[in-house]
This record gives C-alpha cells, sequence and structure tokens, in this order.
C-alpha cells in the first residue's frame, strides 16, 4: 500500500487531498510526513500540475505527492460526487483549493460536508479572501506577488520589479492552511466538532513583508522599494553579494559588531578601530570603499573558504549555490531533508523529507509519490458498502 507508515505524530488521521497545484497538495504532504493517511483525489487523467512538463510526469508533482495514496474521481458524476462524500465521511480533514465556488457548485461545500460529518475538519486555500473585493479574481502566486507588493521591493533600484524565483506565495498559504487545520484539529479535542479553515495568499504573504513595511514606516522619505541585494533602508554595510574565485558569496553585517567581526576575520584590524567607519550609517556613506574592500578579501578565495571564515568569525553570510549544487547537498540528504527516490520514467527525483523534528517520534522516510488512480480500485472498494449498489464503477 501506498501510504506513509504510522510512526509519525499523525498517525490514524484521514486526509483527503483536492489539493491542485502548489497550495494545496503542500498542505497535504505536511500530513503525510507527519505520519497521517493522505488520499489525493485527482481528476482522471490527474492533477494539471502532473502534464505541465509537456507530456513526461512532472518531478514537482512526484516530490508533493510522495507518502500519499491516489484515488481518481469524476467529481462532475454521481458517482464520483457520492465516492467522495463517503471518502469525506471517514475522513478528519479534507484539503481543497479550487477556484471560489467550485465545492459548492458541486454540491460539496462546507455545510453539506460537516452536516454529514460534523468531526470533518475541511481546509480551504484560496488567492482572496471570501470577503475580498478581489474574491472572484484569479490567483495563482505570479498576480499575487504582484498584488500583495512582493514584486515591488524585489529586483535593483534601476530596474523594473521582480517576482520572486521560487513559488513564495503558494508555500506560505500551504504551510499557513496546515497550521490552521492543527488549531481546528486541537479544538475539536475538546468540543467534538470540525472547523471550516480559510487561507488566503494574498493575507498571509502580508506577513511576510514584516521587515519590508517596517522599513517604509521608519523612513517614508528614504525608502528604496527595491535594493538589489541590499538592506531596503540603506543603514547597514557591507550588506550585498561579493565575488569569490568561485562564484558568489552572500555577506551581511547587520550590526557594527559584524563589522568588526568581519574585519578581523578580512586580516583588516586597522578597519575595526576606525571611528569613522564604526557605525552603520557611516559605512553606508562609504559604501564603495567599504564594498570595494570586502572585495578585494572574497576574490582571492573561493566560497568554501570564505563561508567557513565568516563561520568562524559568527558573520552571517553563506555562498551563493545553483540548484544543481543544493540537490546534490549532501549534508541535506544525511539529515533526511532530501531523499531521492525511484520513478518508472524519471530515474531519480530528490524528493523533499520533513522539515521539523521530534523527539518522540522518528523521521517519517517519504515513499515515491503514487501513479494518477493507482489506489482507485482498492479505496472504493472499501467503501462501496456506502455507496449505491447500482453505481457502475465507470461513472466514478
Amino acid at each position: 500500500m501506498n501510504a506513509a507508515p504510522d510512526s509519525g505524530p499523525l498517525a490514524g488521521l484521514r486526509v483527503i487531498d483536492l489539493g491542485q497545484v502548489y497550495l494545496g497538495p503542500y498542505c497535504g504532504l505536511m500530513f503525510a510526513l507527519m505520519g497521517a493517511e493522505v488520499i489525493k483525489v485527482e481528476p482522471p487523467g490527474g492533477d494539471s500540475i502532473r502534464g505541465i512538463a509537456g507530456g513526461r510526469e512532472n518531478p514537482a508533482a512526484m516530490m508533493l505527492n510522495s507518502s500519499k495514496q491516489s484515488v481518481t474521481l469524476d467529481l462532475g458524476s454521481e458517482g464520483g460526487r457520492s465516492a467522495l462524500l463517503a471518502l469525506a465521511d471517514s475522513a478528519d480533514v479534507l484539503i481543497e483549493n479550487f477556484r471560489p465556488g467550485t465545492m459548492e457548485k458541486l454540491r460539496l461545500g462546507w455545510e453539506t460536508l460537516c452536516a454529514r460529518n460534523p468531526r470533518l475538519v475541511m481546509g480551504s486555500g484560496k488567492g482572496y479572501a471570501a470577503d475580498s473585493v478581489y474574491r472572484d479574481a484569479p490567483a495563482m502566486d505570479f498576480p499575487i506577488q504582484a498584488l500583495t507588493g512582493l514584486m515591488s521591493v524585489t529586483g535593483f533600484p534601476d530596474g523594473p520589479p521582480v517576482k520572486c524565483g521560487a513559488a513564495i506565495t503558494d508555500f506560505l498559504g500551504g504551510i499557513h492552511l496546515f497550521g490552521g487545520i492543527m488549531a481546528a484539529l486541537h479544538a475539536r479535542g475538546a468540543t467534538g466538532r470540525g472547523d471550516f479553515v480559510q487561507i488566503a495568499m494574498q493575507d498571509v504573504t502580508h506577513h511576510a513583508l514584516a521587515s519590508n513595511v517596517a522599513s517604509y514606516l521608519l523612513a517614508p522619505d528614504g525608502f528604496a522599494d527595491r535594493a538589489g541585494n541590499s538592506q531596503a533602508v540603506l543603514k547597514v554595510a557591507p550588506y550585498d553579494l561579493f565575488p569569490a574565485r568561485d562564484g558568489q558569496v552572500a555577506i551581511m553585517c547587520l550590526n557594527d559588531r559584524h563589522w568588526q567581526q568581519l574585519t578581523r576575520a578580512m586580516g583588516r584590524p586597522n578597519l575595526a578601530e576606525d571611528p569613522e567607519l564604526a557605525a552603520g550609517p557611516a559605512r553606508c556613506a562609504r559604501r564603495a570603499q567599504v564594498d570595494g574592500w570586502v572585495t578585494a578579501w572574497t576574490s582571492s578565495q573561493t566560497r568554501a573558504e570564505i563561508f567557513a571564515a565568516l563561520s568562524s568569525a559568527h558573520v552571517p553570510g553563506a555562498p551563493v549555490r545553483t540548484l544543481a549544487e543544493v540537490v546534490s547537498d549532501d549534508d541535506m540528504r544525511a539529515r533526511g531533508m532530501i531523499h531521492d527516490l525511484p520513478h518508472p520514467d524519471l530515474g531519480t527525483v530528490p524528493v523533499p523529507g520533513l522539515p521539523m523534528r521530534f523527539a518522540a517520534h522518528p523521521q517519517v522516510t517519504p515513499i515515491p509519490a503514487p501513479t494518477v488512480g493507482a489506489d482507485t480500485a482498492r479505496i472504493l472498494t472499501a467503501l462501496e458498502q456506502d455507496l449505491p449498489s447500482a453505481q457502475s464503477k465507470d461513472t466514478y
């Protein structure tokens, strides 16, 4: 059976995952990697993300659906709807991130599901809140980054706004939805009743802008919307990328103590002792000169040598790594944060592990994601007694 082992802190929970693309599936993945039984319900042909890779299986779908089971249902048919209702009746949690109104059109909304299973916790992730003026606007990560201001603070001062390279609002949404569902499950322990948990990508992204908003409020006249790799208010330095012999490194002196430690690591104690460079604003005023000193030091060394020196000096910094380097990281594998799982067409896929650790529970090792509908017959057979006897399996 393609399900997570019964060993995690959420073992015993049954989760129905109707999630699409990233937000919903990531929420479901957190449950699966903590030991819950997660049944991924997909339309015939599979979740749309599976086909994004030009006819090949999408590795992202494999990464997000590991340790789950897959059932295919046509929710527009009576048979598919009946099967979904039976699954929801048996579940603790149901996750969905369809467009607004979709579940209600399918007659699978919260009121319907709650009436049948009062203990169910339903988690719903949308681009915009149900009471927002933008409620019905089509929403995905890219436009959400634009509307929330996330894009406005990304990029360089002399260039246009730039989206974050990762689909950050989808994953912020997924983890907030997971947290809300867990809170509802905790409350259910006292009340015996489930709840309807809703999150909006717009709302969770606003929280991620705390540093930017604070910088704007502190210096609205001097605030730089886009500061590239520098700090927005430009009161700290050095704070940028610097060249190494084999790439680049990120170095940030967030406070004056970091500057003192960096200059000693650079072998320039005279800079540490210079009172005219002791405070951040003064260093910012001479930023070109300050960055020049740091560049002279970094450009003669490798990223690894610089990283080691920064770590020894307790200065925040790290090498800029490529994705090829990241997915080959031996340390991530040793710690169970990357698992190389086999796939019949893709070969080996680097699947992420659970980023939370529990002292009382061993880490759940991910299981390869199922093919589309791999578990349909087995799971629906177990539910047949709850389905109309005359219903044809062909209509599921």
